[in-house]
């Protein structure tokens, strides 16, 4: 499963993690992607969407 929206195209971003002591080292943050039932093409389709997508009525659920 990758973890990119197929809606918005969110996927991981990269930074630092700093310690107590000031010290860096790389590493990501994913996004928050769920595996949901959407119309797609007028017929129902299992995709990965971000919950941003979700919470602001981008896609059309299936039920």
């Amino acid at each position: 499963m990758s973890k990119v929206c197929d809606v918005c195209g969110k996927g991981r971003i990269s930074g630092n993690a700093v310690s107590h002591s000031n010290r860096h080292s790389r590493r990501v943050w994913g996004a928050n992607i769920k595996k949901v039932k959407a119309i797609v093409n007028g017929s129902p389709k299992r995709v990965s969407v971000c919950t941003r997508c979700l919470r602001s009525n981008k896609v059309e659920r299936a039920i």
